[in-house]
């Protein structure tokens, strides 16, 4: 990354002085909680361990593998599966092997699958999360890095531990770590996260009509929207996860440069987990695709079109109505910005920085889109930092998320610190940076005095 304003090199030499604070202010653990959930969950593990040992799949693998035998090895799970068992596969490598992602060994409708992933998370969220805490914990506080220079992308990073990382979505792991992160006494923790940071800042760089409105009027919900296409519901049936499908499954993964034959896979092994009938017909998700004309998934192989009838057919239509009539300015963009990239061999972002190198259509076209989407909290956050400093504040950020920041703030001054957020986020920033076009938002989430990131609530401000 090289500043080529005034302004961009200001922001890196004052973001690294603020999250250096960050660090050092470090974040509160229980480290009695801690203790006992690592020995808790090694428990888990070993009963799993022995239950998966009892089944069938296992003696195959074992028969197959011999001394081999590497219980942690997708590769070997997939083989036994799909080549010795002959278990359908949804989806193969370009060599012919099983993928071995969790919807492919999912969609077997095994028991054992099922308990093998959550031997497989546990044993992660061991490793990985629990004791790796534990070991960067001193006197009750882990203070982690959030170095600005590591990440391809301009975003930020963290490592020691590795902050950014710490799960949210799977309940039950999240549970497990987020309890041991506690606010100090007399605090609470404040996670302040800027929704749709990519998607507000992509609006500064293609300037799409569509999206800009979908952004500025609160009544529209792109997501939902588009859900309901997916799954052919009216939008007041789009539920909870079907939104989250059309959202995560769908707009955000070809954003990134996805394509509909990947994404038919994955949401149509997500109906499973919806389990909901359609008002109208009393018919469950599946059956309802099928009275909608929707008999199967399709093939989804790369080489060959999608049959009428499938939803691997249904979603290329909604695919091309999605980047060449709602977002076709978007759509125009990516490819003027990709053929100016290829022509001069960088591209400047609006944030001040030039970025160059040898980077693919998706890299060229995501990235001034992801830093400057992170430059806005870091400027927030440098912000912010300084005013409580300024006030003299006991409160203190303790973090730095993709798309958040992390405060222990004094019971106190919680309100104090909010009128801060709001000033910065709503009025400061369009002030610093006038290519701002559309309105920032931001969810605020706070946990009881004393308490733990878990136990984190929504607010509204």
């Amino acid at each position: 990354m090289k500043p080529i304003t005034n302004q961009a090199y200001k922001l890196l030499h004052d973001g690294c002085i603020a999250l250096s604070q960050v660090e050092s202010n470090g974040i509160r653990i229980d480290t009695e909680y801690l203790e006992k959930a690592i020995c808790e969950t090694g428990l888990q593990i070993k009963g799993l361990s022995d239950s998966l040992k009892q089944y069938k799949i296992y003696k195959i693998w074992r028969k197959t593998y011999g001394f081999k035998t590497n219980f942690g090895s997708r590769e070997q799970l997939g083989k036994i599966l799909f080549d010795v068992m002959k278990y359908n596969c949804l989806s193969r490598t370009k060599t012919g092997r099983a993928q071995v992602d969790e919807t492919n060994l999912k969609s077997t409708g095994l028991k054992f699958v099922d308990n093998y992933l959550r031997f497989e998370k546990l044993k992660k969220a061991r490793s990985t999360y629990l004791r790796n805490i534990l070991r960067e914990t001193t006197d009750g506080f882990c203070h982690p890095n959030f170095p600005l220079h590591l990440v391809q992308s301009y975003r930020g990073s963290s490592d020691h531990p590795n902050f950014q990382n710490i799960p949210i979505k799977d309940p039950e792991i999240a549970e497990l770590i987020r309890q041991a992160f506690i606010a100090r006494e007399n605090h609470q923790l404040v996670e302040i996260d800027f929704k749709g940071a990519e998607i507000c800042n992509g609006a500064c760089y293609h300037k799409d009509p569509q999206m800009i409105k979908y952004i500025k009027n609160k009544k529209l919900d792109m997501h939902r929207d588009v859900a309901a296409e997916i799954y052919m519901v009216k939008r007041n049936q789009v539920s909870y996860w079907m939104r989250d499908a059309g959202k995560n499954g769908f707009i955000f993964a070809e954003f990134y440069g996805d394509w509909y034959k990947s994404r038919a896979i994955d949401l149509w092994n997500r109906i499973e987990k919806m389990d909901l009938k359609i008002e109208s017909t009393g018919l469950d998700l599946y059956s309802h695709l099928k009275s909608m004309g929707i008999y199967e998934l399709g093939a989804c192989d790369p080489e060959e079109e999608p049959e009428d009838g499938t939803f691997e057919k249904h979603l290329q239509n909604i695919e091309y109505d999605f980047w060449n009539k709602r977002f076709k300015v978007y759509n125009q963009w990516k490819k003027d910005w990709w053929n100016a990239y290829q022509e001069n061999g960088y591209f400047k972002t609006l944030t001040g920085f030039i970025i160059e190198g040898n980077l693919n259509r998706k890299q060229a076209t995501n990235y001034p889109i992801q830093g400057s989407a992170f430059h806005w909290l870091l400027w927030c956050l440098i912000r912010i930092q300084k005013l409580m400093r300024k006030y003299k504040m006991k409160s203190l950020i303790v973090g730095q998320i993709h798309d958040s920041i992390v405060g222990d703030i004094h019971k106190r001054e919680r309100k104090d610190y909010l009128n801060i957020v709001k000033q910065v986020i709503y009025e400061d920033i369009r002030k610093h940076w006038d290519w701002i076009i559309v309105p920032l938002t931001v969810e605020v989430g706070i946990t009881p005095v004393g308490g733990s990131w878990f136990e984190k609530e929504e607010i509204k401000i």
